[in-house]
């Protein structure tokens, strides 16, 4: 298994991911979510001048942020400055689509999202919207096509797995993995959490600001694909909906996606102080070095490839290092 890493897209994002090249990870992952984040293919961009060797990609892109012709140009872009070193991958949208109102596209939308814009990367003329287009850089302003680079497709339910064999080499998964993980040969697992001490407590500071914002994605989750009955039936529930509720219907998802996989909110704290930080190791990839290490060789067993870690806290440096130490046994 390729143990390779995640940032929420920040300003410091390209020097994390040359830390993270320094120390051994195999590929950096950065996040496409505009309502909180600097640009994707300007971090991605910057992350190349500054590294020789690891992998780089978006994970994910969500189709509906950009027309094809912009990713395909974006994408032409990162391969000249990371020759062999891109991959792309494709989802329909959680945090960046529903932190700003909006549900997830469509998979019949995804689908011919990316059959056009990997048509364009090939040098072909597509059609979207009801034009036909194709991309015309002359020599020096991109690559020469056909650009080849790796699409994977994130997707958990049938649907997704079906356009993710049609047109993926592989699949991206979060959140949860799907029975189908064996059926690709290339998986990679995006995952939060942290190294615990012997004996350290689930409710430890440490806990709390290292792993705590990726224990909080399964409120979040909770909430938009359960809604309120099903956050509250997880501990500390109804003390998250009770400060989510604070906020109107209509502006309800900015208070849901506050601090998403970067710091707990205000919601987030108040369900982890109501006991709901006991679920921390059965939610993230939280426990000591040796049950680290049994989960992942449980999740290769199902069919991962790659596992994807995404630090946080205040010292990123620290939970790369514990992190890649347990992964390598």
């Amino acid at each position: 298994m390729e143990v390779s890493c995640a940032f929420p897209t920040a300003l410091d994002s390209p020097d994390n991911i040359a830390l993270a090249e320094q120390l051994g990870y195999a590929r950096a992952w950065v996040y496409d979510t505009p309502q909180q984040s600097p640009d994707v293919w300007m971090t991605l961009a910057l992350a190349a001048e500054r590294t020789e060797r690891i992998g780089l990609g978006p994970g994910v892109l969500v189709p509906s942020l950009r027309h094809p012709m912009v990713n395909a140009a974006a994408t032409a872009t990162l391969a000249a400055l990371a020759p062999g070193r891109v991959a792309i991958s494709f989802g329909t949208g959680f945090t960046g689509r529903r932190a700003m109102g909006y549900g997830a596209i469509t998979w019949a939308y995804m689908e011919s999202y990316i059959r056009a814009y990997r048509g364009l990367l090939q040098g072909e003329v597509v059609e979207w919207e009801g034009a036909r287009m194709r991309m015309l850089h002359p020599d020096g302003h991109a690559p020469a096509r056909p650009v080849e680079v790796p699409i994977l497709i994130g997707a958990l339910g049938p649907k997704g797995h079906e356009v993710a064999k049609r047109l993926g080499d592989g699949l991206y998964v979060t959140l949860q993995l799907p029975s189908f993980a064996s059926e690709y040969s290339w998986v990679p697992y995006l995952v939060w959490g942290t190294v615990l001490d012997e004996g350290e407590a689930t409710d430890s500071d440490h806990a709390r600001l290292a792993a705590g914002p990726g224990w909080a994605l399964a409120y979040h989750g909770a909430y938009e694909f359960g809604g309120p009955t099903a956050v509250r039936a997880l501990p500390g529930g109804d003390e998250w909906m009770d400060v989510v509720e604070r906020t109107a219907g209509e502006q309800r998802h900015l208070a849901v996606h506050s601090g998403h996989c970067v710091e707990l909110s205000e919601a987030d704290q108040a369900a982890w102080d109501a006991g709901g930080h006991a679920t921390l190791q059965d939610v993230t990839m939280s426990g000591t070095r040796d049950q680290i290490r049994r989960r992942l060789d449980e999740a290769a067993a199902r069919g991962v490839t790659e596992i994807v870690y995404q630090p946080c806290g205040p010292d990123i440096r620290a939970e790369l290092e514990r992190f890649l130490d347990a992964a390598s046994g």
